[in-house]
């Protein structure tokens, strides 16, 4: 029988594997859950964006292939100091999918787990173990977190059975894991003694209730933290109780060219949200409905109805809730999670590698364009959305300073929109939700979910130290905040060092980023110097890195003499690459040093925290 008990409600995968929207019963002891479920494996992740999520719950559905039994989790959810009690559970392992952060840094829902092994001093004795690290190499601290448990954990006295799995965001992400993976399961099975089931891991893990009286009111619709939390808002707002901020401005930034660079004004008056320039804001978008509404027109399924899946070991109950708000909320567009929906068994042809690779990974096929292309591949919907992971907030540095817009939070952001081999044109899911959040003025408010991510991206503490700031393209979005708040400290009489930028774009006519208010900051004096390289403009295409090279004398002395904090946002696989090498060849020319000294010299910066890197990839 299964009890309803006191719960929170909020948008997260099954724990057991697979993902959509559910309401879990709040049980801080993994160890007691695990008992009372049957279960021997543990996978916890480290999840940002949602990728080590995923792999955790894909690593949980595996174990069943093995005649074991499996469960992903949130590190956050439990109390992990009773990772010391899980040798009491027979043929036991703990598996860890730790994504970096940042500069190195754990994810948010890993951060309380990376403290307490940081300071805590557990006895791990016969606990069983394995990570894998998820990372991008063109990042300066590469699988940092992965790599930090992997080596705690021994430290503590824990057995690790299979080697540290690296996988790597700037190569093929998806094919290291499963290359690990496959090499992984094997060696569990040698140490356990064993052997596949020969079952494949798409078995059902819930049932499905159809619903066809319920109370509107009793419906869940997407909301996180609680049911209504999106009619009744209450602070503090955070991950999992975001603020419903009103779209108050949404313009275009590009006067011609055929891609969309907007600025939006979020406003967060009244809400109790406080935010310093370089500070990340968090969005929750939802799908495309045009899409959502095909799938279900593929499927031959009626959207409106209303189910709830049931947990088949009695843990978790699903709230009421319509397949057409499930599939709102669930990754429809990113191809990564495709692997989950070809493991039916009439399709695992498909799996090998190489064909993955280039029919789902290469030519970009999402869900629909998986059903258009395969019409023998037609699962039932409620075990798509089992296997489906939820959407991740998206995440956009903040460009404006809290000193001079308190209430108003701005985002700046390209459209994401492009052909693929299939000739469809698939568009980012957050920028084009975004794009159409239009202030309306028929009384209704466009509203976006959102919270506040703490950046360590933070202008000097002294503000007479000067300041190079080098961000192309969207690249400049925390810019616009440190150059409004070193303006707003001039206002108040406080000495301001040099501050200098480097920008780029394509074209000055096309795509100049706030090109009049930079302007007029430089008129002013609160922009010492405004260098701008316009990539096509000429015959040869010039970017920041160039101008930087020109400008050699000048930066030295600012880096070298004067003490100044050095800042890059944007692209991390070849902008801040080239940008970093260039630091590096005008320490070499006018500080006379060898590049392996160079290298010391920036990283040196970087530790004195006078070199910040805001990038993605």
């Amino acid at each position: 029988m299964l009890h309803r008990v006191n719960t929170c409600l909020h948008l997260q995968p099954f724990p057991d594997g697979g993902g959509t929207l559910a309401q879990t019963t709040r049980e801080t002891s993994f160890i007691d859950k695990m008992k009372k479920t049957g279960k021997n494996i543990v996978v916890f992740y480290g999840s940002q964006t949602g990728t080590a999520e995923e792999f955790a719950n894909r690593l949980a559905k595996d174990a069943h292939r093995y005649g074991m039994k499996g469960m992903s989790a949130d590190p956050e959810e439990y109390d992990m100091s009773e990772l010391s009690r899980l040798p009491e559970i027979e043929n036991s392992l703990a598996i860890f999918c730790m994504a970096t952060y940042g500069e190195g840094d754990p994810t948010d829902n890993s951060q309380d787990f990376y403290d307490w092994l940081q300071e805590g001093d557990a006895d791990f004795t016969g606990v069983k173990y394995t990570v894998f690290a998820l990372g991008n190499k063109t990042y300066e601290h590469y699988n940092a977190m992965g790599k930090y448990v992997d080596q705690r954990l021994a430290e503590l006295g824990a057995q690790r059975i299979f080697d540290l799995g690296m996988g790597d965001d700037d190569g093929n992400l998806e094919e290291d894991f499963v290359s690990w993976r496959e090499q992984f399961w094997p060696a569990v099975c040698e140490h356990f003694g064993v052997e596949a089931t020969g079952e494949e891991s798409s078995i059902r893990q819930y049932e499905l209730k159809v619903h066809s009286d319920l109370n509107m009111n009793k419906i869940y619709t997407g909301e996180l933290g609680r049911l209504k939390s999106f009619e009744n808002q209450k602070p503090p707002f955070d991950s999992k109780n975001p603020f419903l901020a009103p779209v108050t401005v949404n313009r275009k930034l590009n006067k011609a060219g055929d891609r969309h660079l907007m600025h939006l004004e979020l406003d967060i008056t009244g809400s109790k949200i406080r935010y310093e320039s370089g500070d990340h804001v968090a969005v929750y978008p939802i799908n495309d409905s045009v899409i959502v509404n095909r799938i279900g027109e593929v499927l031959g399924v009626d959207l409106d109805t209303v189910i709830s899946l049931n947990n088949l070991d009695g843990m978790t109950i699903t709230e009421a809730v319509s397949f057409m708000t499930m599939l709102m909320y669930l990754v429809l567009a990113d191809c990564q999670y495709i692997h989950n929906v070809l493991l039916f068994p009439d399709t695992l042809f498909l799996i090998s590698q190489a064909l993955y690779q280039s029919w789902v990974l290469d030519s970009c096929r999402n869900i629909l364009a998986i059903l258009e292309d395969f019409p023998s591949l037609r699962p039932p919907i409620d075990h798509l959305c089992e296997l489906l992971p939820r959407l991740q907030a998206r995440y956009y540095s903040i460009a404006s300073s809290s000193k001079v817009h308190p209430n108003s939070i701005h985002i700046c952001a390209v459209v994401v929109e492009y052909k693929t081999k299939t000739g469809r044109v698939n568009k980012g899911v957050a920028t084009n939700w975004l794009k159409n959040k239009m202030p309306a003025d028929n009384g209704h408010k466009a509203t976006v979910p959102m919270y506040i991510r703490k950046s360590q991206f933070r202008l000097p503490f002294k503000s007479s130290n000067p300041v190079i700031m080098i961000g192309p393209g969207t690249g400049i979005a925390p810019f616009m905040g440190f150059v409004q708040e070193r303006s707003w400290l001039k206002e108040q009489g406080k000495e301001v060092g040099e501050t200098v930028l480097y920008y780029g774009c394509r074209h000055k006519n096309e795509d100049f980023l706030y090109q009049e208010e930079l302007d007029e900051f430089e008129k002013t004096g609160v922009l010492t110097a405004l260098n701008v390289a316009f990539s096509r403009d000429q015959a040869d295409k010039v970017y920041v890195q160039h101008l930087l090279k020109k400008n050699k004398e000048a930066v030295w002395r600012l880096v070298h003499t004067d003490n100044a904090h050095i800042y890059i946002c944007g692209d991390a696989r070849n902008m801040a690459r080239d940008v970093q090498n260039a630091f590096y060849e005008i320490a070499e020319e006018l500080g006379g040093l060898s590049r392996a000294q160079a290298v010391d010299y920036i990283k040196k910066l970087m530790t004195k925290g006078r070199y910040s890197q805001d990038v993605w990839s």
